[in-house]
């Protein structure tokens, strides 16, 4: 399901990318795909973590879509809107190309495996995840679209996300809403600025802490 349906805005200006070619930030982080600008802080959107998946088991909840993930994400939904797919679809496509993608999946996997979570779902790795039995996953970041300062990655510090109100508060909404409908599935957070923020949200009632 669709948690928000912000691609109808962003389809003109996908479907007007260059064609046949790998798009760069000169293609993607400009205006047409701005959302928010505060200061050197710029959010994009990325179509991805518009896509829910309510009956997961398990919700593993990283910091912001990097650009690497900005870029597969958008490449996925441009393929998709072209060829008429249903808004959902585009979203859900471009989510199962985009999840961490790269070695971080690789890398992820091995850690989830080596945690034995892969025995708690019954499956034989976690890497079925994101193929077979990827119904049981739900994959989002704080931040639901990408964040960059000054065109680079954000990562959580500079400035710092707990201190900063505007990321703050964009951090704190995105995340409770998305946690209210997998409101039963084991979190797992990527990092401690992950972990920190969904400390506040058991602090102030909104999530449970056995999660």
């Amino acid at each position: 399901m669709l948690i928000s349906n912000h691609l109808k805005k962003y389809k003109q200006a996908m479907l007007l990318l260059p064609k046949a070619t790998l798009l760069s930030k000169e293609d993607l982080l400009v205006d047409d795909f701005l959302m928010e600008r505060n200061g050197l802080l710029e959010m994009y959107y990325a179509p991805h973590n518009e896509y829910i998946n309510p009956s997961a088991k398990v919700v593993i909840i990283g910091l912001t879509p990097g650009w690497r993930q900005m870029r597969i994400a958008i490449q996925e939904a441009k393929a998709g809107l072209e060829k008429g797919l249903s808004d959902e679809e585009v979203c859900r496509k471009a989510k199962e190309a985009a999840n961490f993608a790269g070695t971080m999946r690789i890398h992820l996997i091995d850690m989830l495996n080596a945690l034995d979570l892969h025995r708690q779902l019954n499956i034989s790795s976690c890497g079925e995840l994101f193929q077979e039995h990827r119904g049981l996953l739900h994959t989002t970041s704080l931040f639901r679209f990408p964040v960059f300062v000054a065109k680079k990655n954000y990562n959580g510090t500079h400035p710092n996300l707990i201190s900063n109100p505007f990321l703050k508060k964009a951090a704190l909404l995105s995340v409770h809403e998305e946690l209210r409908i997998v409101n039963q599935a084991l979190i797992i957070p990527l990092g401690k600025m992950v972990e920190r923020v969904l400390h506040l949200l058991v602090r102030e009632g909104k999530l449970d802490a056995e999660q």
